[in-house]
């Protein structure tokens, strides 16, 4: 007697439709379009979940650098002159005190400009 896949066929398709959800056409209801579309989508994510990090490293850098031009330094001396005195904040929280706090971050650049 032969095995037939009919349910388990219909369950796997129905998982893979499942997260074409929103799709448009073809590609919310027609298994190999959705297959297709939702591996596609799944590899966008990963790559842009690693690029993420990368895209929000350069922005907080260039907050960083605008805030420090403005106050009369660059962004290599006052992060130079934040390591050699010891202070570890990292970009994030610096571009959040240049944006939200700027007395702050302007003590920060006159701590970092002292030799």
């Amino acid at each position: 007697m032969r095995i037939k896949t009919s349910v388990t066929k219909r369950a796997r398709h129905n998982k893979w439709r499942k997260m074409a959800k929103g799709y448009w056409g073809a590609r919310k209801s027609h298994y190999r379009r959705v297959h297709e579309t939702v591996m596609r989508a799944l590899r966008y994510a990963y790559r842009d979940r690693r690029a993420k990090k990368r895209v929000f490293r350069r922005l907080w850098t260039v907050r960083i650098s605008a805030a420090c031009k403005a106050l009369g330094s660059s962004y290599s001396r006052f992060i130079g002159g934040l390591k050699k005195k010891g202070i570890a904040l990292d970009r994030k929280i610096l571009a959040e005190l240049a944006v939200n706090h700027p007395n702050d971050f302007a003590q920060l650049v006159e701590l970092a400009n002292q030799e």
